[in-house]
């Protein structure tokens, strides 16, 4: 029989025939994938928050500084909002509320930060205490509200509850008021703002201006229910009154409640109560801190679609069946042999204008 091996040059022809119809069939499998529209999915975590501002009175306390220079604690504590808000990750959602009387309000449901960023700097900087219409300041119950709140919203967001606590009227604290069901709803965190001395609170007219301050006789230095009520008998006294002085709440300061401070322990007793964390207000990198904390990122699927990631290795692999491979192999190899043409030329005309001593 006459038989001769196969030379190389007729291997190598093999498969590249075989390659090619390789890298066709691939092409097609990855085009009609991606017609398919797949999409990969993977868990990670995101921060949703809903940061309501307490707008009462108190807030107007000049008692922080910054820069050397004094500012409130409403003011301290957008401008460090505003500052971690510009550093969050994209993909963050961040939502505006206040706290006035007894109840928050929702301004603004959670928006991605770096879409809407201009929008929620925006509405931040609107945040003052023009928004408030009472002097009542029910620091428990407006937590509680925000806390429904955010549990009512389609994301369940973590609640952010930037106050100074200072209760007005103060609480009795047999009679504190139920949180009806605000315990645990949400992750969530309590910002104390403010300074440790007292300091007076400023009246402030409807435009915001401050045109006086409290005084120790406009404001009430016990709450409501210290004075005891009446029976059907005069002097009859109701079982659940206890006789004496009623022992204040932490943090209150009866007969100076004309005077403002940051109530933290309070504070503290309120986060520790509905499952919440406490943060005093300082440093915007602190606070950024406290925000992006894992504690209170919840997780969420995302999505990707990988199409064009299909589409492009079947373009890939078209080009590398159907590109004239050797013309580019021909010109290559010119372009490398002119480069040493070129080189050696140099050579020889460096060497021929040495003088001849050398």
């Amino acid at each position: 029989m006459n038989w001769r091996p196969p030379t190389w040059r007729g291997a190598a022809t093999s498969l590249r025939e075989s390659g090619a119809r390789g890298l066709l069939l691939g092409a097609v499998l990855a085009l009609l994938v991606g017609l398919w529209g797949p999409t990969i999915t993977w868990p990670r975590q995101r921060h949703d928050l809903l940061i309501v501002l307490d707008v009462t009175q108190s807030m107007e306390v000049a008692d922080l500084q910054r820069e050397g220079e004094p500012v409130t604690r409403l003011e301290q504590a957008r401008w460090a909002l505003a500052q971690t808000l510009r550093r969050l990750p994209c993909g963050s959602r961040i939502g505006w509320g206040v706290f006035t009387e007894y109840r928050s309000f929702l301004l603004l449901e959670p928006v991605e930060v770096c879409e809407h960023q201009r929008e929620l700097l925006a509405m931040l900087g609107r945040i003052d205490a023009r928004m408030a219409w009472t002097g009542n300041s029910e620091v428990a119950k407006g937590l509680y509200s925000g806390l429904k709140i955010a549990k009512a919203l389609p994301s369940k967001p973590a609640l952010v509850f930037v106050t100074d606590g200072h209760e007005a009227p103060p609480v009795h604290p047999q009679y504190r008021p139920s949180d009806e069901g605000a315990v645990r709803v949400v992750p969530g965190l309590v910002v104390g703002v403010g300074g440790d001395r007292p300091a007076p609170i400023p009246k402030l007219d409807p435009e915001g201006r401050t045109y006086g301050y409290w005084a120790a006789d406009e404001v009430m230095q016990r709450d409501p229910r210290s004075f005891g009520r009446g029976g059907s008998v005069a002097g009859e006294q109701m079982v659940e009154d206890r006789p004496g002085v009623a022992p204040a709440l932490v943090g209150a300061t009866p007969g100076t409640e004309h005077l403002s401070s940051l109530r933290e322990p309070y504070l503290r007793l309120l986060a520790g109560e509905t499952g919440l964390d406490y943060h005093r207000l300082g440093d915007p990198e602190a606070l950024f801190r406290a925000l992006t904390d894992r504690r209170l990122a919840h997780p969420v699927v995302s999505r990707m679609d990988v199409g064009w990631m299909l589409a492009t290795v079947a373009l890939a692999a078209l080009l590398a069946v159907y590109l004239p491979w050797t013309a580019w192999k021909d010109r290559i190899s010119a372009l490398r042999a002119g480069r040493r043409e070129r080189r050696d030329r140099s050579g020889r005309s460096t060497r021929s204008s040495l003088p001849r001593s050398w």
